[in-house]
């Protein structure tokens, strides 16, 4: 076995490599157990005891040799694989690679979209920080503290300071605006905002929305209701079918959820979703936008005056008008950046 060894250790010595293919018969000659040093391993039985601890030690000198030896030759072939590309040259003759433009995603899409409609009506657009502290998320939106409203929304705190969270809805931005801009004023404010909810086809843990409210002397629900029937028929098409139905929510009185009809009493006739269920449960409505008039106390939370004033307020979530209008049914698509899924959006379409 003493001679196996040294011939072995003087082959490792002078191996060399000039390819991927020699590299791997050294791995498997040498490093794997299947090879030599396997085989002489399993001889150690056939050894008298006596030397069984001096031809052990001997073997394991000779594996770490080969595999000191293995680095060594992967090292080199690197080098010399570096050092023969940095030589090449670009063959001229071949075709130049063709242009591929990107797709715009389908959520900033629809964002957009929602911004042009209400940008034409007179609202502009105003943008607040993710992170937010107690008092803009919550308080000034009359959600005190231990108040039950606030197990409507599960929300994540930020570990080093219970104060601070990630806003769970663009009514932060609301405020600080009301904060600020003395009415009348007509704001829409997009952005993300996360949730600790369980990840499925109908939720996630974070998505977009677009809320807006407007604030001057003598506003009603009427007007609300008239905005909202605007933003409908532009959005999905003047044959679209709307409805309110009553709500509650802590910063507005009174309070409603709009609804678009998706078809479904007139089946095929549609073109939100074509007939299919998996949005709005067989209802044939879906729910797209919660409002109401803005709490009188809320205005007050916020510097203005309640008496001279009155406003509304409305939030819509991006994901869900993206999937009606798009005819997508899971939502979780949005976020998992499968390039077969965004190649179906035309670029600029």
């Amino acid at each position: 076995m003493q001679d196996k060894i040294r011939e072995l250790t003087n082959e490792i010595e002078g191996y060399q490599v000039s390819n991927n293919d020699e590299l791997e018969a050294y791995r498997l000659k040498f490093i794997s157990r299947k090879g030599v040093m396997g085989e002489l391993f399993a001889g150690l039985k056939d050894v008298p005891n006596e030397d069984k601890k001096a031809m052990g030690q001997a073997l394991n000198v000779l594996k770490n040799e080969a595999q000191d030896k293995f680095k060594e030759l992967i090292t080199s072939l690197e080098e010399s694989t570096a050092g023969a590309k940095s030589h090449d040259h670009p063959d001229l003759t071949l075709p130049p690679v063709p242009d591929q433009l990107g797709t715009i995603h389908p959520l900033s899409k629809t964002q957009q979209r929602i911004i042009e409609i209400f940008e034409q009506i007179g609202f502009s657009v105003a943008e607040g920080p993710e992170i937010e502290d107690d008092f803009h998320n919550f308080s000034a939106l009359n959600f005190p503290e231990n108040h039950p409203a606030r197990e409507m929304q599960d929300t994540f705190f930020i570990e080093k300071n219970p104060d601070m969270v990630l806003r769970t809805h663009t009514s932060s931005v609301q405020v600080r605006v009301m904060e600020t801009t003395k009415p009348p004023l007509r704001k829409i404010m997009p952005g993300r905002v996360y949730r600790n909810e369980a990840i499925s086809a109908r939720a996630h843990c974070f998505f977009h929305q677009v809320e807006g409210i407007y604030i001057a002397e003598n506003v009603s629900f009427v007007d609300l209701k008239q905005t909202l029937y605007h933003f409908a028929k532009e959005m999905f098409g003047q044959q679209s079918k709307v409805r309110f139905r009553p709500s509650y929510f802590p910063f507005t009185e009174v309070s409603a959820e709009m609804d678009v009809s998706c078809g479904l009493n007139e089946p095929g006739t549609c073109e939100i979703c074509g007939g299919r269920k998996n949005v709005c449960k067989g209802t044939g409505w879906v729910e797209i936008c919660g409002a109401g008039m803005i709490d009188p106390q809320v205005l007050e939370n916020c510097g203005i005056d309640p008496e001279k004033y009155t406003g509304f307020a409305f939030g819509m979530g991006v994901e869900r008008i993206a999937m009606l209008k798009y005819n997508i049914e899971d939502l979780r698509l949005f976020s998992e950046n499968d390039i077969r899924f965004l190649r179906q959006f035309t670029p600029m379409g």
